[in-house]
């Protein structure tokens, strides 16, 4: 128990830079939201408008666009071909607005294209819900227990975690993807001027930097799981 408790230092150690980068990440999202969402289109156009027309272009007339409940909580649902965006994007004619729902309109261009990436990662995400809170538990038992027994227990734990680790990785394509098609379509569409792309790219790019910071967070604390069991193996 002592080891566990005493690596707390080396777990800061591990997961700090991945800390301090995931609130920088927020904060320049934030900022950059809070920006570009008071820039209005030369169009006119409000978020959910966007993602229709980019939809409809690419021949995805059955997908829906409705409007969600809290802040940046936008996303394309695959299973039910439904397009959420948050009422600050649903409503807004903000350059931010454009840029995150054509962004969440290229996770549906992905998903009719069964891009490969996005199919991979919808289908983990069950054994992801399951291994990123048990994997952790399983992990902490195992390190209590004493022998062999302990040892394949903890590295169970640390297998299901893995997934989590895993997941974060596969999302980086997805999303960066996602950006690519929304840059280029709204280039191309004249839903925006090019002036007005720089604004776009800043709060895409933010937003970007979120899903770097949670793979680096992953990866972090599964480097750490195993550093723990590493260090006890030898020991025994």
């Amino acid at each position: 128990m002592g080891s566990l408790f005493g690596g707390y230092g080396l777990y800061l150690l591990f997961s700090l830079p991945a800390l301090i980068l995931g609130l920088w990440a927020q904060a320049k999202v934030q900022g950059a939201f809070k920006k570009y969402s008071q820039v209005r289109t030369y169009t006119g156009l409000n978020g959910a408008e966007v993602a229709r027309r980019m939809l409809d272009s690419n021949g995805l007339n059955h997908v829906k666009v409705e409007q969600t409940q809290g802040f940046l909580s936008d996303h394309y649902d695959p299973r039910s071909k439904v397009l959420r965006l948050s009422p600050s994007v649903y409503q807004s004619p903000s350059l931010a607005s454009a840029g995150i729902a054509a962004h969440e309109a290229g996770h549906a261009l992905q998903d009719a294209e069964s891009y490969p990436a996005l199919r991979l990662r919808s289908t983990m995400v069950p054994s992801v819900q399951i291994g990123s809170w048990l994997g952790p538990i399983i992990f902490m038992i195992g390190f209590f227990l004493q022998g062999t027994v302990g040892t394949t227990v903890a590295w169970f734990g640390v297998g299901l975690f893995a997934l989590t680790a895993l997941f974060a990785i596969i999302t980086l394509p997805v999303e960066f993807d996602a950006t690519r098609r929304a840059k280029t379509w709204l280039a191309t569409s004249g839903i925006i001027y090019n002036q007005e792309s720089e604004g776009v790219a800043r709060v895409l790019d933010a937003a970007a930097w979120t899903y770097v910071a949670g793979a680096i967070q992953a990866l972090s604390t599964l480097l750490y799981y195993v550093f723990l069991l590493s260090g006890r193996s030898r020991r025994d």
